[in-house]
């Protein structure tokens, strides 16, 4: 099984590849997902964020407030550390777990933090969907309701743009319209298939 890593800036069009690529029958899967569903209360990693957090991530009905939890990574790098060392774990568990179990032509791996977090060595090639700043920042100001402030701080707290490209075997430049975005992943699509059946 091949096993692609797709990833991106914040608000560079990740979630909209992701999806152009599973309507074309890839296996994709998305450690945001994994991430959503390791926090639900219950699990492990939800508990360890309480614990050392505070109830204060909480919203009121006993569910992590994420848009708060990201604020408080953005602004603190301690926060970050912390939030990393206990999620990372966890989601590479249940990464792996999918990977080794689900079948496909390829599979994408979502993982926004590819090169952050330097985990280039789960994945055979690593596609990074990119756009022109100045488009992550009026995407995010229009998507999450951000300023352009914490836009940019967003920004600041993940790899540059040159150090994802530096990193990629495949890019996906978004910042056209759909019919031209479309068009790239039936390509790449097409390439992974070729790229699968000589495993």
């Amino acid at each position: 099984m091949i096993r692609i890593g797709l990833t991106g800036g914040i608000a560079s069009g990740k979630s909209t590849v992701a999806a152009l690529f599973a309507a074309r029958g890839a296996t994709v899967i998305d450690t945001d997902q994994i991430a959503r569903e390791v926090v639900l209360p219950g699990r492990p990693a939800f508990a360890s964020l309480v614990r050392v957090l505070g109830r204060e991530i909480l919203r009121a009905d006993g569910r992590i407030d994420r848009p708060r939890l990201r604020q408080r990574i953005f602004e603190d790098p301690a926060t970050r550390r912390i939030v990393e060392e206990i999620l990372h774990p966890a989601i590479l568990t249940e990464l792996t777990m999918l990977a080794e179990t689900l079948p496909g032509p390829y599979q994408l791996l979502v993982i926004p933090l590819l090169v952050e977090t330097g985990r280039s060595q789960l994945v055979d090639r690593v596609l990074v969907v990119d756009c022109p700043e100045d488009q992550q920042v009026e995407r995010l100001m229009r998507r999450d309701g951000e300023t352009r402030e914490s836009a940019a701080h967003a920004l600041a707290a993940q790899a540059t743009r040159a150090e994802r490209l530096a990193a990629a075997d495949d890019v996906i430049v978004n910042d056209r319209g759909p019919e031209e975005l479309a068009a790239r992943v039936a390509e790449l699509d097409d390439r992974y298939r070729q790229l699968g059946a000589q495993v």
